[in-house]
């Protein structure tokens, strides 16, 4: 308990230094607690100090823990930031209240037509390659307002903004440089005649992570995903 306190409280700080250094106010940046690999006490613990956002990379795991701590409902709010492959869409669509990890047609589909009527529309984010990785998940720049043209028009999908992973790089001026291109981005999808803008709501930018949390809110991050900052170091089995 001690050291999630302690950790989220250092986290918190942070947001607010960085947020302040560019001009910003805390406000605007929300906090994704990454609770990928660790127990769901963990994630009871984190939220009776008042974190109320959480992502999950992989999906029966995730789903685990949403089913563990039902009783947290509806203020504990569940982010799905993994890679989705086509037979997991349907427990996705299930599960959780919004998805990060958009990267084609086919997937947002899926998870339109798999999502409950009884539930509230998915919160979603297109992922985007920002850096050009053969390796990375995520649509290439030139094909990112044809994919939001498609769930614009998706009722049980709504399209919240981008997300990105960005490639590892400690050169704080390579990282400014990968968050400002995500960023203008959503700037130009925001300004686009072709995106019915009355069937979108572009107010996220879902970047920066424990590493890179100054250099994503200087250039305009409003939720940062933080794990290893708050729950301690992984261990994968």
């Amino acid at each position: 308990m001690a050291s999630i306190q302690n950790n989220l409280a250092q986290t918190r700080a942070r947001i607010l230094q960085a947020a302040k250094a560019c001009g910003r106010s805390p406000n605007e940046i929300q906090l994704l607690a990454v609770s990928k690999t660790f127990p769901a006490e963990d994630i009871r613990t984190a939220f009776s100090l008042g974190q109320k956002l959480f992502g999950e990379n992989y999906v029966q795991e995730g789903i685990a823990k949403v089913q563990a701590l039902h009783d947290l409902r509806p203020e504990i709010e569940w982010h799905f930031i993994g890679p989705i492959q086509s037979n997991k869409t349907k427990d996705v669509a299930e599960h959780f209240d919004w998805v990060h990890s958009i990267d084609r047609l086919k997937i947002a589909q899926r998870l339109n037509d798999q999502r409950p009527e009884h539930m509230a529309p998915i919160q979603v984010c297109v992922q985007v390659n920002i850096s050009g990785e053969a390796s990375k998940s995520g649509v290439m720049p030139n094909e990112l307002l044809n994919l939001c043209q498609h769930i614009s028009e998706m009722p049980r999908l709504c399209l919240r903004g981008l997300m990105s992973i960005p490639e590892p790089t400690d050169d704080i001026t390579l990282q400014k440089k990968a968050h400002r291109s995500l960023f203008e981005l959503l700037q130009t999808l925001r300004n686009s005649t072709e995106l019915d803008q009355s069937k979108v709501q572009l107010d996220t930018l879902s970047m920066g992570m424990s590493s890179d949390i100054d250099a994503a809110i200087s250039e305009g991050s409003t939720m940062v995903r933080v794990g290893t900052a708050i729950f301690g170091k992984r261990t994968y089995s």
